[in-house]
């Protein structure tokens, strides 16, 4: 999918979902302004929602959406919204960083050069966090992600 009608759509999807959300983000190509869209990624806080009968906030958004993958409640879920894909990983504040810098990607970015910095460092990812020793490291944002793993900081249209 062309960049602008892909933007168009996560807009869109941002903007019905913003309201149950602390924290939202476009992540993946578009975030780093890619001609062409395969998917869309959203990394998200979401407010506290419920599912099943009392459905309600951002469960009732999500669940309104073509289902591809994954059920409320879930670190990972995938729908359909305008005949493309949305991936949507829900994150915390302490992996906010970590994960926006991983689903930003691309993939071999995230791969090559992110994950054998930590590795380097002695850093794992484990259930989404950055882990020492066994212990989470809080990673609030981007840059103190790229700090602890000792790397600059990458701006997202440079990561290729």
């Amino acid at each position: 999918m062309e960049f602008s009608e892909a933007v168009a759509i996560a807009r869109k999807c941002v903007e019905q979902l913003n309201p149950h959300c602390e924290r939202i983000i476009v992540a993946g190509s578009i975030r780093r302004e890619r001609l062409h869209v395969k998917d869309i990624e959203l990394v998200l806080i979401p407010k506290p929602y419920e599912v099943g009968l009392f459905e309600s906030g951002f469960a009732s958004i999500v669940n309104s959406w073509e289902h591809c993958k994954g059920h409320l409640p879930c670190k990972y879920a995938q729908r359909k919204v305008d005949g493309i894909k949305i991936d949507i990983f829900i994150v915390e504040y302490g992996n906010w960083g970590s994960q926006l810098a991983i689903r930003t990607g691309s993939a071999e970015f995230s791969h090559k050069v992110l994950g054998r910095a930590w590795v380097k460092k002695g850093y794992k990812m484990e259930g989404g966090y950055l882990t020492y020793n066994g212990k989470p490291v809080a990673t609030p944002n981007e840059r103190e992600f790229f700090n602890r793993i000792g790397i600059d900081y990458i701006e997202p249209t440079q990561r290729k």
